[in-house]
């Protein structure tokens, strides 16, 4: 009897398979927000953050609603909560939610975000990461923005009170503004451009805080297209040395990137200069064709390879072999 008892278990374990522990069913939680930033920016208040895609169990999320508050700062989050104020916004197709709202309620005060999201059935993971900044008088916006090709590149002005200010380039093939650099003053020089290519600055005025920066809004828009009108630096350091049947010329080298060479005028017993070479980049020069004893003088030019000459360097006199 015994023995049929338990082949009839062993069948009936084989046909069933084993029973385990109990599956409990999922919460679908949405994992709390973490990326929340807030920045005062002219007279409004831009804030941003981007919805979980998944829950605390790490499956994908599905969203019941979203609380996005905003209130006077507090060491406790309950007495900011009863005083802060619901606001709403709506996400991208990335699930990014960039919304903003006035400045002027809150300006002298320390103003801090949360968000929170809830699942289907109303159930949250807790507030994300809070957001707090200190709301100021609006920084007025740079104005009167101008951008003119400098032999150093360009040199962008605009008007503006006293302060710090941020200066961000567009090049022609760049879909977004990049950040260029900063300035205490009301001007900015940008040493990184090609001649022949188009560029576009905004500026904005900054202003640090106890929580970070405070920006102006941004600048209209200014374009540029340097081209190559600068001559190169006056050669230097020219120097005449007679040799047994020439005169041999030598002077300092240009440091100009776009330095094509040299241009060499004679001028004899003392009447006009007259070109008599057009040398590549090595300085320096023999002149042969000479009348002996006859006194010479010489000077040198630079050109570039747009064709801008320098003015003529001190000349040199010296009497042919």
């Amino acid at each position: 009897m015994k023995a049929l008892c338990a082949a009839a278990a062993a069948l009936f374990l084989s046909g069933c398979g084993y029973i385990g522990e109990p599956q409990y069913p999922l919460l679908h939680i949405p994992l709390a927000v973490k990326d929340l930033a807030a920045v005062q920016r002219g007279a409004s208040i831009v804030y941003q953050f981007t919805l979980p895609e998944l829950t605390t169990e790490g499956t994908g999320v599905k969203i019941g609603q979203v609380e996005i508050r905003a209130g006077e700062s507090s060491a406790n989050q309950g007495e900011w909560y009863g005083r802060s104020i619901r606001i709403e916004a709506t996400p991208d197709a990335n699930s990014h939610v960039r919304s903003e709202i006035p400045a002027a309620p809150w300006t002298g005060k320390n103003l801090t975000f949360g968000v929170k999201v809830f699942g289907p059935s109303g159930r949250d993971a807790g507030w994300s990461n809070m957001a707090t900044i200190s709301v100021i008088p609006p920084l007025a916006k740079p104005a009167a923005v101008k951008a003119e090709a400098v032999a150093e590149g360009v040199r962008v002005n605009w008007q503006g009170p006293a302060g710090q200010y941020r200066v961000l380039r567009r090049g022609e093939s760049e879909k977004d503004y990049a950040l260029l650099g900063n300035a205490d003053a009301t001007q900015f020089l940008d040493t990184k451009t090609d001649y022949g290519k188009q560029y576009s600055y905004i500026v904005q005025a900054v202003q640090k805080t106890g929580s970070g920066d405070v920006e102006s809004e941004l600048s209209d828009p200014i374009e540029v297209t340097p081209v190559d009108m600068f001559a190169p630096a006056i050669p230097s350091g020219l120097n005449a040395i007679a040799a047994a049947a020439n005169i041999e010329l030598i002077w300092d080298r240009n440091t100009e990137p776009d330095l094509a060479g040299y241009r060499v005028y004679r001028s004899l017993a003392g009447g006009p200069f007259e070109k008599i070479a057009d040398i590549p980049e090595s300085p320096s020069y023999s002149d042969s064709k000479l009348e002996s004893g006859k006194q010479y003088r010489y000077t040198i030019s630079a050109v570039d390879r747009s064709g801008n000459e320098s003015k003529p360097s001190e000349p040199v006199e010296i009497s042919a072999p």
